[in-house]
């Protein structure tokens, strides 16, 4: 079991950073997928910005949510320093 997104809050260009209720928390680049489906909408700041904690993990006004697995996969993928 994947634990939940306890807080969401956007950043600059597109990032979010997303706090676990493990305490985990890291960010989410979000341009690699405004260009796609649902995801479009979300290229207008304001409706970027309208991001939420819903249930287990995070969604926006617009009706689009991101998986709960895939959110956390990537934050914490994104934190971990490569090996050399």
């Amino acid at each position: 079991m994947y634990p939940s997104v306890k807080k969401v809050e956007p950043k600059s260009d597109y990032v979010l950073f997303v706090s676990f209720c493990n305490g985990e928390q890291g960010t989410l680049d979000m341009k690699p997928f405004l260009d796609f489906g649902v995801f479009k909408q979300l290229r207008d700041e304001t409706a970027f910005k309208q991001v939420k904690v819903s249930f287990d993990t995070i969604e926006w006004n617009a009706g689009v949510d991101l998986d709960p697995e895939f959110v956390y996969d990537t934050v914490t993928r994104s934190e971990v320093p490569e090996r050399v």
